[in-house]
């Protein structure tokens, strides 16, 4: 990542892609659970909350348990299948407008947050005693760009077993 116009891009693609996506998903298709029993509507909530625990943990640094209103022990050790567990439980009966609606704001929100902030501040490390000394930049990515990548696949997956499964 040079600079800020390049994360910002990236970003802005994949959001795109994702987008472009769902868009043209029918309305039961953005609810049909696919063999692991998420729907879309599920993957969209997940990003979300994790949209969310960037910037509340990793950009502001407040305890991740505050920041995803778990349970303390839930974060602890950040295993994945529990917290995402939790977050799916969480968000599983939410309706496909809610979901969008906030899936949309939060990323407005971490736009506005990135385009604020000095490039300088994403290329400290995310953890001033992180041996590795690895950037914050690497967690945005994770958590946006990267992680909107990985769910639209899984939902392009899912539609396209689904899709070989009638023929």
């Amino acid at each position: 990542m040079k600079d800020k116009t390049e994360l910002l891009s990236e970003i802005e693609r994949e959001w795109k892609a994702l987008m472009d996506m769902v868009n043209q998903l029918t309305p039961q298709q953005m609810v049909t659970p696919d063999a692991g029993g998420w729907s879309p509507k599920d993957n969209l909530a997940h990003l979300t909350e994790w949209m969310t625990t960037l910037m509340g943990y990793h950009m502001d640094g407040r305890p991740s348990h505050e920041v995803m209103n778990l349970d303390p022990a839930d974060t602890e050790d950040w295993d994945m299948d529990i917290i995402n567990a939790r977050l799916f439980e969480r968000n599983k009966e939410r309706p496909v407008e809610e979901v969008l609606a906030g899936l949309k704001s939060k990323y407005a929100e971490l736009t506005a947050r990135l385009e604020a902030m000095p490039f300088e501040d994403l290329l400290k490390p995310r953890w001033p005693d992180d041996p590795e000394k690895r950037p914050l930049v690497n967690w945005i990515l994770g958590d946006s760009s990267e992680h909107f990548a990985e769910h639209r696949e899984v939902i392009e997956q899912a539609l396209s077993k689904k899709s070989k499964a009638k023929r």
